[in-house]
């Protein structure tokens, strides 16, 4: 049996790219004395006319001295901390980095200097350089691809070819290492690391571990692609077209600890689509005309729930047409309400804000007579009607409220009345108390498992299936359990709005 070689595998990735949308390269054709050098030195590592053009593009507003400030902040290296270093350039990669303005009447104010236009990818100048050798101290390191964007280093992909007994995944992985330690400048801005050996193929962030490389095993989150079967070019498309690799850093990026060390999360494929949706669906659900009825997210127990939780939560905050929403995350449990609040408050730079715990009807009330805005933790047991009630109050008559109901397929959610022969009272489930006190929020529904086909009850409130990602899916896509960074496999069941 024939197999390519690793350089027959870099030219059928970079095919696969070129038809993404990038421009391919070769790094010593743009290296100091080039046919087309675009570095000064072999350490350089962002291709700063690129960059330069790109702030004056996408900022022609701004006077020339805030982007030269902008353009001095990305070149310097703050802090020795690499990961602590990537989440200040991803936090301006996302928002901008932050200036002051002065203005020709002399006054000033502070703005910020866009470096990537998320809403037309084709406003970004996207390229891919084979061979990119970058030198420090008198040595150097030449990783495989380098994927820039706007001249800024955002992606590496290293590929060994399964001719060769010792050129494995694994020892891709361990390249990568050697990359951080002897060539760290060049994961200052990294956004995801590819390994491959043209068969098989992961991703993973700047920080992860072995393990923590995954599959993506879809491009467009309708279909899945085998195991073992074309893996290389489904992520190649599935994470680095153009539109999937800004939407992956402007929505599904975290910064976490793990312990007492910091660490960078990517979302799985299955998050990443299933958030989509989820965000398709609310966004149909809570318009005028719509049910109000999201729909329910079956991802089997393990992975990664609350993080595709905390991601749609991230995602349909900063929505503009959910008109700056309030997002109610309900739990039947205080010790599950904990947890969840746990994972959401180490997500306030994805959220915008920060999460607040009703700790009663009246906090929750109270919280809920903001104008817009905010995401409140609570328990089901906020909803019991008191003595002598026989409906709840209307807490808020809004319509940008989503409550995210987790363990959605639980009894307690339940619409139905039930009549009491002893004392001749007819009592309801938690849900109609929902509704009288949120009569125009709309609902979504998150679980581990599967609603059962007689389970009227949770459908009638939430909907149907959204996305589910079952335990066989999790089997092929090996898991860890209990893991921080996941990928699976979603498939949509019902589909109402295009996303």
């Amino acid at each position: 049996m024939s197999f390519l070689s690793e350089n027959e595998i870099e030219d059928w990735a970079c095919d696969i790219l070129r038809e993404c949308g990038y421009t391919i390269a070769w790094g010593p054709d743009i290296a100091p004395g080039g046919k087309k050098p675009e570095r000064a030195s072999l350490s350089d590592v962002v291709l700063e006319k690129r960059l330069r053009t790109t702030i004056n593009k996408l900022n022609p507003h701004l006077p020339q001295a805030s982007k030269d400030e902008a353009l001095l902040a990305l070149m310097r290296e703050d802090t020795p901390d690499h990961v602590d270093e990537n989440r200040r350039l991803h936090d301006y990669l996302v928002n901008g980095v932050p200036v002051d303005v002065v203005r020709k009447d002399g006054t000033q104010s502070g703005d910020r200097v866009r470096l990537l236009d998320f809403e037309n990818p084709e406003n970004n100048d996207f390229l891919v350089v084979r061979q990119f050798v970058v030198e420090k101290d008198e040595a150097n390191r030449r990783p495989d691809l380098v994927l820039f964007v706007n001249g800024m280093p955002l992606g590496v992909v290293e590929l060994k070819s399964p001719s060769s007994e010792n050129a494995t995944l694994d020892s891709a992985w361990n390249q990568f290492q050697t990359y951080r330690s002897f060539i760290p400048s060049l994961f200052r801005f990294n956004e995801a690391l590819m390994i491959s050996d043209g068969t098989q193929a992961r991703i993973g962030s700047l920080t992860a571990d072995r393990d923590r490389f995954m599959p993506w095993r879809t491009v467009d989150g309708e279909e899945l692609v085998a195991k073992n079967h074309e893996e290389m070019e489904t992520v190649l498309r599935g994470v680095f077209t153009p539109r999937w690799f800004l939407n992956l850093i402007h929505d599904f990026v975290l910064f976490g600890e793990k312990n007492g060390s910091p660490i960078k999360i990517l979302a799985g494929y299955h998050q990443f689509h299933a958030c989509r949706k989820a965000v398709a669906q609310t966004v149909w659900a809570s318009a005028p005309g719509g049910d109000r009825k999201v729909g329910v997210v079956w991802h089997t127990q393990g992975s990664g729930k609350s993080l595709l939780m905390t991601f749609y939560a991230g995602v349909i905050a900063r929505h503009p047409e959910m008109e700056n929403p309030t997002i109610i995350v309900l739990t039947d449990r205080n010790d599950l309400d904990d947890q969840l609040f746990t994972t959401f408050s180490g997500a306030q730079a994805l959220l915008r804000q920060t999460p607040e715990q009703a700790d009663s009807r009246e906090d929750l009330q109270k919280l809920l007579r903001r104008s817009s805005g905010g995401v409140i933790f609570t328990t089901l047991q906020k909803f019991q009607t008191k003595e002598g009630e026989t409906s709840l109050p209307m807490l808020t008559d809004r319509r940008n409220v989503v409550v995210m109901a987790d363990e959605a397929h639980r009894s307690q959610y339940g619409l139905e009345a039930k009549f009491d022969r002893q004392t001749g009272k007819v009592s309801y489930g938690f849900a109609k108390h929902m509704r009288d006190a949120l009569p125009n929020a709309s609902f979504i529904g998150f679980t581990g498992t599967p609603i059962e086909n007689a389970d009227v009850n949770t459908r009638s409130i939430f909907g149907d299936y959204i996305d589910i990602y079952d335990i066989a899916q999790d089997g092929v896509d090996g898991l860890p359990a209990a893991s921080m960074c996941h990928d699976g496999g979603s498939l949509t069941i019902r589909r109402r709005p295009s996303v």
